[in-house]
């Protein structure tokens, strides 16, 4: 990782893409005038190489040079893997 690149964490919203997931960085900053805290949120499509990634996991993400029309970021890293709940039809009636 080079030391000017710009890096974020964020969770995986979605991964249907082949190669592609959707992430929302969430940051909290006070309210220039009102003075409250507040959560802006943002999505940024990401390059991931192996498919790794599933909906919910925290992953660290590093700008990098344009890949598509709107992909310039790619995975560097899986900080937290979400874990998945499997529900048998039975349950659900």
């Amino acid at each position: 990782m080079k030391k000017n690149q710009k890096t974020r964490v964020g969770r995986i919203l979605s991964s249907k893409m082949n190669k592609t997931v959707l992430v929302q960085v969430e940051t909290r900053r006070q309210h220039p005038r009102f003075k409250r805290v507040v959560t802006y949120r943002k999505e940024f499509k990401a390059h991931d190489e192996k498919s790794a990634c599933g909906v919910g996991d925290l992953v660290r993400i590093v700008e990098t040079r344009p890949l598509s029309k709107e992909k310039r970021w790619r995975v560097a890293e899986i900080l937290v893997k979400a874990e998945q709940v499997e529900v048998k039809p039975q349950e659900i009636e």
